[in-house]
C-alpha cells in the first residue's frame, strides 16, 4: 500500500504526441507542395518558405515576449504556414504571406492560449482575412504550362460562375493543369494526402467524405449536370480544405456523429456561396463558419454512457 500512488486520469498514456501528428501532416501536404512547385515555380516555393518561416518565427517571438514555454518543437506552426501558403495564389506579394501568418499564429492562436485553445483554425482564418482585405490576392492564378487560351481564364469556378471562358479538362483538373491557388490545384497529390492521414489514423474518413459528398450531391442537384457535379468538387479548394482543414482537432467536434454534422454544414455553406454569393469559392468561409459553431454540434451529438440520463443543461 506504501507504493499505491494515487492520480488523476488519464492512467494510461498513448505513444502518439503532438509533434508525431503534425509530422503525419506535413508528410501527407508534402505531394501537394511538391506539386505547388512544379507546376508553378520558383513564386511558389517562396511563398512556401516565407509562410512556414514567418509562422514558426512568430510563434516562438510571441512566446518569448510572453515569458511561455517555448512550443515551436510541436510543429504545429509549420502545418499552420505550410497550409497558409498552399491556400494562396502566386498574385501574392511577400508581405501578405507575413501578414496573413503572422495573423494566424499570433491573433488566432496565440491569443486564445495556443494550440488547444484556439476557437478557429488559424491557417483558414489567415486566408479568411487575405480575401477580405485584399481583394483577390488569395484567389487563383495560372500554372507555367496551362495553353493561351485557359490562361485567359484561369480559375475553374470563376468560369462556371460567370458563364464565360474555357474549362480545362477533368484530367488536367485531376493531375493540377489549371488555374487555382498552389495547393489545391493536384487533386491526385491531395488524395494521397488523405490515404496517408486515414491509414496512419490521424483522421478519420468521415469529414472529407462527407463535405465532398455534400458538395457534389448539392451542386449535381442544382446543375443537373454529372460533368459540373465533378468540376465543383475537383475546382477550388474543397479538397484542401475537407482533407487538411476541417479535420483539425481543436476547432471541429470530436464525436464521429458530430464531425459527420460539420461537415454537412460544411458543403451546405460552400455550395450556397459558389451558386449565389459574390465568391466562386466558399470553402474556407464555410469551415470558419462551421468552426464557430462546434461546440454546439458537439452539445448535439455528444455520446451518452449506458444507462445514463441525458443531461439538458
Amino acid at each position: 500500500m506504501e507504493k499505491l500512488i494515487v492520480s488523476s486520469s488519464p492512467h494510461l498514456h498513448g505513444k502518439t504526441t503532438t509533434a508525431s501528428i503534425m509530422r503525419d501532416v506535413l508528410i501527407a501536404l508534402s505531394p501537394a507542395a511538391i506539386s505547388a512547385v512544379v507546376l508553378f515555380g520558383i513564386k511558389a516555393l517562396i511563398i512556401i518558405s516565407v509562410c512556414v518561416a514567418t509562422s514558426v518565427l512568430s510563434e516562438f517571438i510571441f512566446n518569448i515576449i510572453a515569458k511561455r514555454k517555448q512550443t515551436v518543437g510541436d510543429l504545429s506552426a509549420m502545418v499552420t504556414g505550410l497550409l497558409l501558403a498552399l491556400s494562396l495564389s502566386t498574385r501574392v506579394s511577400i508581405w501578405h504571406c507575413v501578414v496573413g501568418s503572422v495573423f494566424a499564429i499570433v491573433v488566432v492562436k496565440c491569443l486564445f492560449g495556443g494550440i488547444g485553445c484556439n476557437f478557429a483554425n488559424p491557417a483558414v482564418t489567415a486566408r479568411v482575412l487575405l480575401l477580405i482585405a485584399f481583394g483577390k490576392v488569395a484567389g487563383g492564378a495560372a500554372t507555367n504550362f496551362m495553353s493561351a487560351e485557359l490562361v485567359a481564364s484561369a480559375t475553374p469556378l470563376a468560369v462556371i460562375k460567370d458563364g464565360e471562358g474555357l474549362l480545362p479538362s477533368l484530367t488536367d483538373m485531376l493531375i493540377g493543369n489549371r488555374g487555382g491557388a498552389i495547393g489545391e490545384v493536384c487533386a491526385i497529390a491531395l488524395i494521397l494526402g488523405f490515404v496517408y492521414l486515414v491509414v496512419r489514423r490521424v483522421i478519420t474518413w468521415e469529414t472529407p467524405v462527407v463535405f465532398v459528398a455534400t458538395v457534389f450531391v448539392l451542386s449535381l442537384i442544382v446543375k443537373q449536370d454529372l460533368t459540373a457535379a465533378l468540376y465543383q468538387v475537383l475546382g477550388g479548394g474543397l479538397l484542401l480544405g475537407a482533407i487538411f482543414m476541417a479535420t483539425d482537432y481543436v476547432t471541429t467536434p470530436i464525436t464521429r456523429s458530430g464531425k459527420a454534422v460539420f461537415a454537412f454544414g460544411c458543403g451546405i455553406i460552400t455550395v450556397l456561396i459558389r451558386f449565389w454569393g459574390d465568391y466562386p469559392e466558399g470553402v474556407s468561409f464555410a469551415i470558419l463558419f462551421m468552426n464557430i459553431l462546434t461546440p454546439y454540434i458537439e452539445r448535439l451529438c455528444r455520446n451518452k454512457p449506458i444507462g445514463g440520463v441525458k443531461n439538458e443543461k
